[in-house]
């Protein structure tokens, strides 16, 4: 019984020396194969800095429309003959610049993603979005001529069959 306890003994004192150095090996070799199987992070595509949301835009030149929204809300927007890929847009007391972005539909949508304002413009009125919010800033924003153009007769449901 002695030599069966001192064989006992002995086993475990190996086991608990060579147990750590084992375990290190095994987990050396997973972290290698997670590694491995990880892709490699792709690098954020560079976006292009315009100088969209620099400064305070230079308006001296420039036309405003002064639009009417509803709730009372009030825009202009500055736009300049020899820069149609920009406007200005004073809203509230601040003045900020937006770059157009193209669209399939024929809107006009200008956006400064630093501020998260978009502005969408069609020939009936405009809206102002809060990007960021996932809000709407002002809708129903009509220029003077706009508020000119005849009102569109709503659908007759009789006709509509």
């Amino acid at each position: 019984m002695r030599k069966s306890l001192s064989i006992l003994v002995l086993l475990c004192a190996g086991l608990a020396v060579a147990a750590p150095q084992v375990q290190a090996q095994t987990s050396a070799k997973k972290t290698v194969k997670k590694a491995a199987k990880k892709p490699a992070a792709k690098a954020a595509p560079a976006e292009v800095d315009d100088g969209e949301d620099e400064g305070t835009p230079d308006v001296k030149t420039s036309v405003s429309i002064d639009y009417k929204c509803e709730l009372g809300n009030k825009l202009t927007i500055f736009t300049n003959a020899e820069d149609d890929k920009h406007i200005a847009l004073r809203w509230g007391k601040a003045l900020h610049r937006l770059t157009r972005v193209p669209t399939t539909t024929g809107a006009n949508r200008f956006e400064n993603r630093k501020y998260g304002l978009l502005w969408i413009g069609i020939p009936a009125k405009g809206i102002l979005l809060d990007s960021k919010k996932g809000l709407q800033l002002a809708n129903e924003c009509k220029s003077a001529e706009q508020e000119l153009l005849p009102a569109e007769a709503p659908a007759d449901p009789a006709h509509s069959l």
